[in-house]
């Protein structure tokens, strides 16, 4: 993501689509919401919101679960 954008200004049109799409890639070579979020200048609710939007299949949150534990033979 070359440009930051500037926060609050409306994303439409033609730049929408290119944003999305560019997000969608980076998302899918391992960027997390967090890191789009802050790269673009923008929140984490739109990254989120464009992302669903192009039909990207979000990842799980990660981190410690609380699933039974394997037991040890």
């Amino acid at each position: 993501m070359a440009e930051t954008l500037k926060k609050g200004s409306r994303v439409t049109g033609a730049a929408r689509d290119k944003l999305a799409a560019d997000l969608k890639k980076q998302y899918d070579s391992g960027a997390s919401i967090r890191a789009l979020a802050e790269s673009t200048g923008r929140s984490y609710g739109f990254v989120h919101r464009m992302l669903s939007e192009s039909g990207v299949t979000l990842r799980g949150r990660g981190g410690a679960t609380r699933g039974k534990k394997a037991a040890t033979a």
